[in-house]
């Protein structure tokens, strides 16, 4: 069925870090709002399912009311909060700060983050080849040949955008699609990747504590998209030598990672988890026993480790 021309509310989403531990969420049936597959995605189409046919009456009632508990209502707001004139090389433009903040109690992880105009023309262009017609009500604010700069239009332009983004987030397929997420989050996670290749982990990290709330309030429909960026949390950490932050990242990531035992990142980070667990005492005999399940059904050559896997996201 074709998505609404007309905004929608946005819908039940689930968040990742509330989640009885041991509980397998049923994995959603794909569909046109869900994100395609990019070089931060790496969805497996092979991957393996939870099954609930074995299950007993009582145990599928208990399942059903954990699965319950874990849904919430999840909105965000956008503002634009403050813009100002920035002088380029070759020519001056606006940066206008963007503040993403979750309704419904207060959000002590509100996101900040800036663009300028040129990279909101990028986002309209991209959705235009993908969404043109579940966008085609969506106003964007156009460009005006003089008098970009002067503090009516500034203030003009402020208003319109926010009404932009607020527009578009409320269409379901746009909100969860790959172009919306990248536009907020990208920027950011390239630059943390970056400084992750380059040995700054301190710096990684400052980047990644404020993006990852954000990442994964957009991406709570598909958990699995935050794991390159817990995975690179736990690798500055533990090169940071703080194993103990570094295993709480890695369990948050293996809890993205339920019943997804062929994603690329799984037995990599299973490794690193049981030399972590090792290491600080915890049991590692489990997490050793599931790598080793997971080698079994699915043999490889040459795996990479998790740091290798890292340092090769947001490349491009």
């Amino acid at each position: 069925m074709a998505s609404p021309k007309h905004a929608r509310s946005p819908g039940w989403t689930r968040p990742i870090s509330q989640c009885m531990a041991g509980t397998k969420p049923k994995a959603s049936a794909p569909g046109p709002d869900l994100p395609r597959p990019g070089p931060e995605e790496h969805l497996d189409a092979h991957g393996s399912q939870s099954s609930n046919s074995s299950m007993t009456t009582r145990e599928l009632q208990e399942y059903w009311r954990t699965q319950k508990r874990c849904w919430k209502h999840v909105k965000l707001l956008f503002e634009i909060a403050s813009a100002r004139i920035e002088e380029g090389r070759v020519s001056k433009f606006v940066m206008y700060q963007i503040v993403v903040i979750q309704t419904g109690s207060f959000d002590s992880n509100k996101a900040i983050l800036e663009r300028r105009y040129s990279d909101f023309e990028m986002l309209q262009k991209k959705l235009l080849k993908t969404f043109r017609e579940e966008i085609e009500d969506v106003v964007f604010p156009k460009k005006h040949l003089m008098g970009n700069f002067t503090p009516e239009m500034i203030s003009e332009r402020k208003l319109a955008l926010k009404e932009y983004l607020s527009l578009l987030y409320a269409i379901r397929c746009v909100r969860r699609s790959r172009e919306f997420i990248d536009f907020l989050t990208r920027a950011e996670l390239k630059e943390a990747f970056g400084c992750l290749r380059a040995g700054q982990y301190t710096k990684a990290l400052d980047i990644l504590v404020r993006t990852v709330p954000l990442q994964e309030k957009l991406a709570s429909h598909c958990p699995a998209m935050l794991v390159p960026s817990l995975c690179a949390m736990l690798v500055c950490h533990r090169d940071l030598e703080r194993p103990a932050e570094a295993f709480a990242a890695g369990e948050r990531a293996l809890q993205c990672l339920q019943a997804r035992e062929g994603h690329r990142y799984y037995a990599p980070l299973l490794d690193a988890m049981a030399r972590l667990a090792y290491a600080l005492g915890k049991d590692f005999v489990s997490l050793q026993k599931r790598l080793e399940e997971n080698q079994l059904r699915k043999p490889a050559s040459r795996g990479f480790t998790l740091k290798e896997l890292t340092v090769q996201e947001y490349l491009y």
